[in-house]
């Protein structure tokens, strides 16, 4: 999934966002011994991708919350497995952290053939992020079907199958496609771009039929009307797109897949210093400023406690291993 950093950061880092926000120091989270130097957040993905736009959204904040820089770094590779063995493997004081992804989480260790550390023993999760749902998109000069019941029809009686697109293998675009083909019986081939730029391109030229991809690549070409959804993975309809139904209303039930992040530390960090920073981020993230800007990228800034988060990557594992089984996605 890929956002104009340049469009995202230009408003949203500089004075004239920030003027947005109140003060988020307390005596309660601007007292105490951590952070008494600055903070590395290790970002997993490339800079400019959703991710790395959220996160460095979290860390400006935190930074004027809790008195220290926090200084994101970006570790890309191997479907974020690089940057969250790198926080793994840090030192667990409290100053190295990162937001990791479901993948990260709850997906990976089924994909890959190796995984670097250990999601369960390694990582210890401070508090959700973010979340966003994927969207069937379809383009409007090439799918006819206004609707759900009438896309499945369409797909059904295409010759040779449709194909849909996704920013990789592997990634919950792949993952979705494959469940959503595969739940409904269509004869469907995966077509794996590098993000959304190359995806979107393929979509509107025809080259590929549908993308169940990460909404916040698409909104705006979603409001141009190159494209239409036809439905949003989410339990219920997203805020900015309030005429859009979820699978459930489309009638495919059962299909709640969102793509979410959990700030995390390497497993072994103090109690109180974890405390602290699920405080701080909730602080940051509940601003209604913070939020809005959160859902004019796509996505929703969510917090919870650590052991909230940790339940949900846990309670997610079965449904991954099981989506990962049927689509026969292997990397090594």
């Amino acid at each position: 999934m890929i956002i104009s950093r340049r469009a995202l950061l230009g408003t949203t880092l500089g004075a004239p966002f920030a003027a947005t926000l109140p003060p988020l120091a307390s005596p309660a989270l601007a007292q105490g011994q951590w952070p008494a130097r600055p903070v590395r957040v290790i970002v997993p993905w490339p800079p400019g991708g959703s991710t790395d736009v959220l996160a460095r959204l979290v860390a400006e904040q935190l930074s004027q919350t809790l008195g220290q820089p926090f200084v994101v770094e970006n570790r890309p590779g191997a479907g974020g497995n690089i940057g969250a063995d790198a926080i793994a493997k840090s030192t667990p004081d409290g100053y190295t952290m990162g937001p990791v992804t479901v993948g990260g989480w709850s997906i990976n260790q089924y994909l890959y053939a190796r995984l670097p550390y250990d999601p369960e023993k390694d990582i210890a999760p401070i508090s959700m992020h973010w979340e966003l749902p994927n969207v069937l998109a379809v383009p409007a000069a090439h799918v006819p079907a206004t609707n759900m019941r009438d896309f499945v029809a369409w797909a059904k009686a295409k010759r040779g199958g449709v194909n849909y697109g996704s920013p990789g293998v592997g990634t919950t675009p792949h993952l979705s496609g494959s469940m959503f083909t595969n739940r409904l019986g269509i004869e469907g081939v995966h077509v794996p771009f590098r993000g959304a730029a190359q995806t979107i391109p393929a979509l509107l030229a025809g080259d590929v039929d549908f993308a169940l991809d990460n909404l916040a690549s698409y909104v705006p070409i979603i409001a141009s009307g190159q494209m239409r959804a036809l439905a949003v993975t989410s339990a219920e309809r997203w805020p900015t797109l309030p005429d859009v139904p979820t699978m459930a209303e489309a009638g495919v039930p059962d299909f709640v897949v969102t793509s979410w992040c959990a700030m995390a530390f390497p497993a072994g960090v103090p109690a109180e210093i974890m405390r602290r920073a699920a405080a701080g981020i909730k602080a940051v993230s509940e601003t209604p400023a913070m939020q809005d800007r959160f859902l004019r990228t796509g996505a929703r800034a969510i917090w919870s406690t650590p052991e909230e988060a940790a339940a949900r990557a846990g309670r997610e594992r079965p449904m991954w291993r099981e989506v990962v089984r049927i689509s026969g996605a292997r990397l090594e």
